[in-house]
């Protein structure tokens, strides 16, 4: 396969894991107005993957590792399939 195309999913699955990254930090604060417009359509993007790992691990009290977990996925599964290409 062409290295251009790996590059481009390389970047994809790194852009997409800074977007989860994002989401879950701009959870942590109260916002409002344009930014609150930037947090859906972010969650809007990341919300369908994370929702999947959210109904396998549930929240431990305040805290949600299901982020965590669908990232390192994220990570594991883009690593396998561009060791195949």
């Amino acid at each position: 396969m062409s290295p251009q195309i790996v590059s481009i999913i390389a970047g994809v699955v790194q852009f997409y894991g800074f977007l989860i990254f994002v989401y879950v930090i701009m959870s942590w604060f109260p916002i409002r107005g344009i930014v609150a417009d930037i947090y859906q359509v972010i969650g809007s993007i990341v919300e369908p993957y994370l929702g999947i790992f959210r109904r396998i691990i549930p929240p431990m009290g305040a805290v949600d590792i299901s982020p965590m977990v669908a990232y390192f996925v994220l990570i594991v599964v883009s690593r396998l399939v561009l060791s195949l290409l």
